[in-house]
């Protein structure tokens, strides 16, 4: 008998919700909800964005390893948006009553359709539209952005696109950090030392097709007289038209710099022995690229 007890306490306890345990404000409500992708698998890391009715956030984040989210809210109406990388975008609303869990239950994302990939032939880099920033770390606090004022660049679309090529140059006395006497110190020997090697150049060894928008692009990176292989970590954005009917495609991409691998290694340090610039660079690039002809 005692068996029989003890083995349908543990049933009660084990179909008892963890939602039991969490104590709601008042006047406050729990909105969840789990993504999965179209075989019915969680989709982690999904981002959300739970809005109210005059579309301003409440609450965001990101879906945990298996797809799901929990969130307190207080009790109302909302609009709920979810969206990851290479599925359509989920949209839908909710209610949220007093002290209720209001569960989506299951949301099924679709995978969305890859934007259109430029047409084969000779592109330019349009720096009007186009970007080329850094950000690096200053005394292990703030950090610090610049950007590239004067670059050009040229892409040669190749049918298959991975077999395109892609080469920048950029002036690198055209640095910009918005501090006239930082951007000096940053062209000097320590640095840049633009006197002796006036430009940094990129040429592109190959394109690396990742899956949905993304792509990976490696090269060759010249910069401060030595040459070291990096990746680009792509997002295509897809085609669009200029005002005088010109074709244009975009991109964003990312990548990291070790000082130390161009040999930019002005190692000061302040008296704590934190280096007065971090050893890494990120750059981010955002490029407009115009068809030729």
């Amino acid at each position: 008998m005692f068996g029989r007890w003890l083995g349908n306490r543990s049933s009660r306890v084990q179909r008892t919700s963890p939602l039991a345990a969490v104590t709601t404000p008042p006047s406050a409500g729990v909105l969840s909800c789990r993504v999965l992708d179209s075989v019915n698998d969680p989709v982690p890391h999904a981002e959300f964005t739970v809005s109210d009715a005059m579309g301003r956030k409440v609450v965001g984040g990101e879906t945990d390893p298996y797809g799901s989210f929990v969130t307190t809210v207080p009790a109302g109406q909302y609009r709920l948006a979810v969206s990851a990388e290479g599925f359509t975008p989920y949209r839908a609303g909710a209610t949220v009553a007093e002290d209720t869990l209001s569960s989506l239950g299951d949301v099924m994302l679709q995978v969305a359709r890859p934007p259109q990939l430029p047409p084969a032939g000779d592109w330019e880099v349009e720096p009007t539209h186009s970007s080329i920033g850094f950000t690096a770390r200053h005394i292990g606090l703030a950090r610090i952005h610049g950007r590239f004022n004067s670059f050009a660049g040229a892409v040669r679309i190749s049918e298959p696109v991975e077999q395109s090529a892609m080469h920048v140059v950029m002036d690198a006395a055209s640095i910009d950090t918005n501090v006239r006497m930082r951007d000096d110190h940053l062209r000097s020997a320590d640095f840049l030392d633009v006197e002796r090697f006036p430009t940094l150049e990129f040429y592109s060894d190959r394109f690396v097709h990742r899956g949905g928008n993304r792509w990976a692009v490696t090269g060759a990176l010249s910069l401060h007289g030595v040459t070291r292989t990096v990746t680009l970590d792509m997002e295509y954005l897809g085609l669009g038209n200029g005002m005088e009917g010109e074709v244009r495609a975009a991109c964003r991409a990312t990548t990291e710099l070790h000082r130390d691998d161009f040999t930019v290694s002005w190692q000061t340090m302040l008296a704590r022995g934190i280096a007065v610039v971090g050893p890494s660079i990120r750059v981010e690039l955002d490029v407009q690229i115009v068809r030729k002809g």
